[in-house]
């Protein structure tokens, strides 16, 4: 299958940023607009209670399974949002490197937040993206 997305990179930006800057897709290509991926198993239970890390590969892993649901992959990944619950800028980064090390050199355009509070009990991470496909 055809990859839709092309990453966009910057001389005059910092590289610093583990990310490209910007991403296009073509015209024709379908968006794909994931609901925030959060740390629940099957059953719907909070998973990796109080760990950073462990929460962000759950939210990666259930992302993997929508994107699946809806023909895409992480590769297919336009941008994304990590939101993590803490005021602790190494939580964030734990969360970050999880995230990072799954995309791999699809280094998707991204932004990193802490929030004061996510919406199930225990949840510390949640994960939003935007993916694009080009139908065969």
């Amino acid at each position: 299958m055809p990859r839709s997305v092309t990453l966009i990179r910057s001389a005059a930006l910092s590289d610093v940023a583990e990310y490209a800057y910007a991403a296009t897709v073509p015209a024709d290509a379908r968006l794909v607009f994931l609901a925030g991926a959060c740390p629940l198993d099957a059953d719907g239970a909070t998973v990796a209670v109080g760990d950073h890390a462990g929460q962000a590969a759950q939210c990666v892993a259930n992302m993997r399974t929508a994107l699946a649901a809806a023909g895409a992959t992480l590769e297919d990944v336009i941008s994304t949002r990590v939101l993590v619950a803490s005021t602790r800028q190494e939580d964030l980064v734990a969360a970050w490197t999880v995230v990072r090390e799954a995309f791999g050199a699809h280094d998707v355009p991204s932004t990193l937040m802490g929030v004061t509070v996510l919406g199930y009990h225990d949840q510390l991470v949640e994960i939003e993206a935007v993916a694009a496909v080009l139908d065969d």
